[in-house]
């Protein structure tokens, strides 16, 4: 999953993205709400960081401003000072949760997948496809009750698609949910992710191409008479 952080403290931003990208999420930085409005017009999230106290507008004028053109992106505000206003008025403005500054890794990284399983279709942070149990809070799939290895990066290509079950994602979206800005991954990288992401769930769910469009999950048809898959 691909998150935004906007966070101009240097050595937290960078231990912040350390951090997530070991949880499997794919950081982009950016330190203002100024270089931060381009690239939440522009890209698609899945989750924004943003501290408060940033230079220039705050994270809670980047927020009201984000809520004001009708994103829905779950937005994580953090901050180093407890005042009870400003976190009401963050909630009030739109914000999805609050995290004060020091935190715990697993209490933001969990706190991070709590946010988008909830703007998701798997509130649970779980599907069951078939043959196929994808358990994404504990990062851990099955199939016909055997654990599965995958890598990171065909977790966030089987995380894109399984938090959109049945419908078409597109090739954009999975190339950058693999590698956001400071990577360059090619379609043929993603095709190549893709296939040996389907050589390991056999034939218990169905990766389909849509040509021109992207990729969906879906159920594999049940063989057709004589034994020849439909």
């Amino acid at each position: 999953m691909r998150v935004l952080l906007v966070e101009d403290d240097e050595l937290l931003a960078d231990a912040i993205a350390r951090g997530l990208a070991m949880a499997g999420f794919t950081v982009d930085r950016v330190d203002s709400a100024e270089h931060a409005e381009p690239a939440l017009r522009a890209e698609p999230f899945d989750l924004a960081i943003l501290d408060i106290g940033l230079p220039g507008a705050d994270g809670l004028t980047l927020l009201e401003r984000l809520r004001r053109a009708k994103n829905p992106l779950p937005v994580l505000m953090l901050t180093a000072h407890f005042e009870l206003p400003q976190k009401v008025r963050a909630f009030e403005l739109g914000a999805d949760d609050y995290l004060m500054k020091p935190f715990e890794y697993a209490e933001l990284v969990a706190r991070c997948r709590a946010l988008i399983r909830r703007a998701s279709q798997l509130p649970g942070g779980a599907l069951r496809m078939a043959r196929l149990d994808i358990d994404l809070n504990g990062r851990q799939l099955q199939v016909d009750g055997r654990v599965v290895e995958l890598t990171r990066r065909e977790w966030a290509v089987l995380e894109a698609l399984a938090h959109h079950p049945g419908r078409i994602v597109a090739k954009e979206r999975l190339l950058q949910a693999l590698a956001g800005w400071e990577q360059d991954i090619s379609p043929n990288a993603l095709e190549t992710h893709v296939s040996r992401l389907r050589a390991k769930l056999g034939g218990s769910v169905l990766i389909r191409c849509v040509r021109g469009l992207g990729y969906r999950l879906e159920e594999a048809r049940a063989p057709a008479a004589g034994g020849v898959p439909a």
